[in-house]
């Protein structure tokens, strides 16, 4: 117990805490505010608070609960609403209505809702910290399944219907019988520990073309969008969390506005899982923290989100982390280390950034699961970034870049010519393409072939812009303007993609294949044409280029069209062969 002897905003200096350790979370004041201890001199404790410090006054009493902050991993988590420190929305508007009062307390998983649990194991068996013992099936698409919490042997166990507290059973330890609970903490800042990690050579399959086809993102990977106020960050992440092969979604709206937090937990329990046709919060966590809540709250929702991550990650599940945007979060970070008096980095960040946004990026990664069966899973993180006026120079953006594999270039001038997604070709790139060459050639032994020369393409593009400005298009030669034509294919037809198109919102990789390499064999037949004497008036006047246009159109259940638009685009230009002849 201890008495507050400083105040400045969310920091506040705690006298007389000595035992206390770092990183312990501690109760304030008369309505017991959570904090966090982040520095200790002698007797003293500076405490991040985590939420809002008005009407604390020095001599008021601190309390450390002696643990670090941890978060409640159990059955109940999917489908949840969380504001930073996993307190439900729904369990705080019981409490206090429609605004979060202070110093409210809500465990963060249903303590009194009981659960179907049915064992896997039998009395006797020999586990493995980390084996599964039993499964709840926790939602219509997702089965919960409980892990063994050390090594021993099952002592007892029995189906039936519990809560999170109650006992399953009992484990016969090193130091004693356990009883076993569905129920489990876990501190946020310590990773969760796994077998092994292992490459990354399976691709995240998002649906979104550009992404898949010209900047992968692998399993277990990382990535970071960038981007201006405006560009499309906050769809483009829903896009991923909405169509991604992953089972698991959590998202944290670390810092964000208000309103856009809003559209997301309003929209977000409309959607509809586009596998299961069952509503997409059914495999969704949600963390809510919007910029008027308190600084500090910002870093536990991070650490909360990824912590619930790594606990669904254990089951042998494939995760999807999207943390919309870590710029907020090293924001409260400045904040944070200016009312401690440190000394500033870059731009007033403190010296420490670049060394806690590795840290978060690093717990990503595909993995051998603890336990003595073969169980693999995986986080993918992909963190949007939001420099001040879409300057990557700044330093969040700098210091993401260095620890993230994949670069998606939100790019402010596509935006406004309505071109969305609006990642830049040239500026974006993907260091996991190697690595996923191996899995995308067993789809399509051309799949890299195709890419490499698209890329080439649009890049041939950019040089010849710089001479269309100068001169004009007309004066380029036929074969030149050809290129131009099927850089714009590839640009239109291709890249562009609309999330809110009930059929082109989404596009199989097979699907994406056969559009690229429709265009680019129309590419090939214009430039042989040309070079024969062709006019390329009557090349843009053929019908077959609006059925190229209409590729995005088709749906999956007609794919087998796009493999006879081939022979169509050859027979076309046979016949303009044979008319030119």
């Amino acid at each position: 117990m201890g008495t507050l002897v400083r105040i400045s905003g969310p920091v506040v200096v705690a006298g007389g805490m000595a035992g206390a350790k770092m990183y312990d979370v501690v109760k304030l004041g008369e309505l017991g505010l959570t904090g966090e201890i982040i520095k200790i001199e002698e007797d003293r404790a500076t405490i991040q608070v985590y939420e809002d410090t008005t009407g604390l006054k020095p001599g008021e009493k601190v309390e450390t609960t002696g643990e670090p902050l941890s978060v409640e991993l159990g059955p109940g988590l999917l489908t949840s609403i969380y504001d930073g420190i996993q307190r439900p929305l729904d369990g705080i508007a019981k409490q206090s209505g429609a605004f979060i009062a202070r110093g409210v307390s809500v465990p963060a998983l249903d303590h009194k809702k009981k659960w179907a649990f049915k064992p896997t194991v039998r009395i006797g068996a020999k586990v493995k910290r980390g084996d599964i013992i039993g499964t709840v099936q926790e939602t219509e698409i997702i089965m919960h399944k409980i892990m063994a919490p050390q090594d021993g042997i099952i002592e007892s166990i029995r189906p039936g219907s519990f809560t999170v507290d109650e006992t399953i059973g009992t484990l016969k330890a090193h130091g004693g019988s356990v009883n076993l609970k569905m129920l489990q903490r876990w501190f946020v800042r310590k990773p969760r520990p796994y077998s092994e990690k292992l490459d990354p050579n399976i691709p995240l399959i998002t649906g979104q073309r550009i992404v898949d086809m010209f900047f992968p993102i692998a399993k277990g990977g990382t990535a970071c969008v960038p981007g201006p106020f405006g560009s499309g960050k906050t769809v483009t992440q829903h896009q991923f969390a909405k169509w991604s092969d992953t089972q698991i979604v959590v998202y944290i709206g670390c810092g964000e506005r208000g309103n856009e937090m809003t559209e997301v937990l309003t929209e977000f329990p409309h959607l509809e899982d586009p596998r299961t046709k069952k509503p997409l919060m059914q495999r969704t966590v949600l963390i809510a923290n919007t910029s008027n809540m308190p600084v500090a709250a910002r870093e536990a929702s991070v650490y909360t989100g990824v912590t619930i991550a790594e606990y669904y990650r254990d089951m042998g599940y494939d995760v999807a982390l999207m943390a919309d945007s870590t710029s907020r979060w090293a924001e409260a970070m400045r904040e944070i280390g200016g009312r401690l008096e440190e000394m500033p980095g870059e731009e007033g960040y403190p010296a420490y950034l670049a060394r806690r946004l590795a840290e978060f990026y690093e717990r990503a990664g595909r993995v051998k699961c603890e336990g003595s069966e073969d169980r693999f899973g995986s986080i993918t993180i992909i963190g949007a970034v939001s420099p001040p006026g879409g300057d990557i120079n700044e330093p969040v953006s700098q210091n993401t870049l260095r620890v993230t594999k994949v670069f998606l270039a939100l790019d402010a001038s596509l935006a406004q010519r309505r071109h969305f997604p609006a990642f830049h070709w040239l500026r974006s790139y993907s260091l996991y393409t190697d690595t996923l060459d191996a899995w995308y050639s067993a789809v399509s032994s051309d799949w890299p072939t195709l890419r490499t020369e698209a890329m080439a393409l649009l890049q041939k593009e950019s040089e010849l812009q710089e001479v269309v400005q100068l001169v004009g298009p007309d004066a380029l030669p036929e074969k030149e303007q050809a290129v131009l034509n099927s850089t714009k294919m590839i640009r239109e037809d291709f890249l562009q993609q609309s999330a809110y198109h009930e059929i082109d919102t989404f596009s199989s990789t097979k699907k994406q294949y056969l559009m690229l390499r429709n265009i680019l064999r129309f590419h090939s037949r214009s430039i042989s044409a040309v070079e024969l004497g062709v006019q390329l008036k009557r090349i843009l006047e053929l019908p077959i280029r609006e059925k190229i246009a209409r590729m995005k159109e088709i749906p999956e259940s007609k794919i087998d069209t796009l493999e006879a638009l081939g022979a169509e685009i050859d027979g076309a230009f046979d016949m303009l062969g044979k008319k030119v002849s």
